[in-house]
């Protein structure tokens, strides 16, 4: 196993637009995957996305927009110190793709920078196991998430 890139697929029955903001905004984001996310959809914005509570053992992660292209790309840098700028190799990239798809979207996730941040064998494995299991359990969240969306309307 080579440990790059993490790539997953999922088809969603909505527009690119609602997928992408559902994606990109951190209001969305947290009813699929952090349990707080704090960051302006803007590229450039610095922020953070926190995982359970962090007085109890839960962890705040760093995370940077990269790019927003409205309704086909927004991608952001995670896992960096919080002290420091994202760059390749401190950081993680998670891109997601968004393309028409029949009557919905097709959204592709890729996740890389795992070899590039100079991790021992076996901690490159463990970090790209976990973050390999986080996308298959969080990733599946999204699409009953849009169809709760689009129920309300």
């Amino acid at each position: 196993m080579e440990f790059g890139t993490l790539e997953r697929e999922i088809y969603i029955e909505a527009s690119p637009e609602i997928v992408f903001e559902v994606v990109s905004s951190p209001d969305h984001l947290r009813q699929w995957w952090p349990d707080e996310a704090r960051y302006d959809p803007v590229p450039g914005s610095a922020g953070e996305v926190v995982f359970g509570d962090p007085a109890a053992g839960g962890r705040v992660v760093s995370l940077s927009v990269v790019d927003v292209q409205p309704p086909r790309l927004f991608s952001f840098r995670w896992t960096h110190p919080a002290d420091a700028p994202a760059v390749p190799g401190n950081s993680l990239l998670v891109n997601f793709e968004l393309r028409p798809s029949g009557h919905g979207t097709l959204l592709r996730m890729t996740e890389t920078g795992f070899r590039e941040q100079g991790w021992e064998i076996a901690v490159l494995e463990e970090q790209y196991r976990e973050h390999s299991i986080g996308w298959d359990f969080y990733l599946p969240r999204i699409a009953p998430y849009v169809a709760s969306l689009t129920t309300r309307s």
